[in-house]
């Protein structure tokens, strides 16, 4: 692997803590992660999978989540139609529609795969809307996102060799110019 475990877990694990300050997100919160373990590699999107690259970025994330109490939901590729993979009860929580799939590495890919077998009640749904997300090496998380999308620019511009893209979500501003907006929302 041209890159170290070690390195792609520290550059994860920062990313995901910046972020996670910057979206100020909240327990229970969903944030999803899109990830191509072969751009990780310095592969082309779909060409390398490694499950070596895709456990050493959940060995760098776990940490966070778990400690802010985030729910994780990740992306799979384009063979499964970029469905997700979250626990069961936050699908039942925010009420996604479970559908019948496992992730593997050449189809789902290995990140999905990896978050399949940490997770305690893995399942797959198709649609959420995540309060923030992660997006490692152009999976293109973006449908998967509330309105409105609010790009984060981080610290960390790459894992391994993946270019990292993220964002959070802010509430639409409704009511036109007569109506007033708290500071924080």
């Amino acid at each position: 692997m041209p890159n170290s475990f070690y390195e792609i877990k520290n550059n994860a694990e920062k990313a995901l803590k910046e972020l996670v300050n910057i979206a100020k997100l909240h327990d229970g919160d969903i944030l999803v992660i899109g990830c191509s373990s072969s751009e990780i590699i310095g592969e082309k999107i779909g060409q390398g999978s490694s499950p070596e690259a895709a456990k050493a970025l959940l060995e760098g994330i776990i940490p966070t989540i778990e400690t802010y109490g985030i729910c994780i939901a990740a992306q799979c590729c384009e063979h499964l139609n970029r469905a997700l993979i979250l626990e069961r009860e936050t699908a039942v929580k925010y009420g996604y529609e479970i559908v019948s799939v496992r992730p593997v590495p050449k189809a789902g890919g290995s990140f999905a795969a990896a978050v399949y077998e940490y997770m305690k009640d893995p399942v797959a749904v198709e649609h959420i809307r995540a309060s923030a997300g992660i997006d490692i090496g152009g999976t293109l998380i973006g449908m998967h996102l509330k309105h409105v999308a609010v790009p984060v620019r981080l610290g960390v511009k790459k894992i391994g060799e993946a270019a990292v893209t993220a964002a959070t979500t802010r509430p639409k501003l409704i009511g036109g110019i007569r109506a007033e907006y708290p500071i924080e929302t």
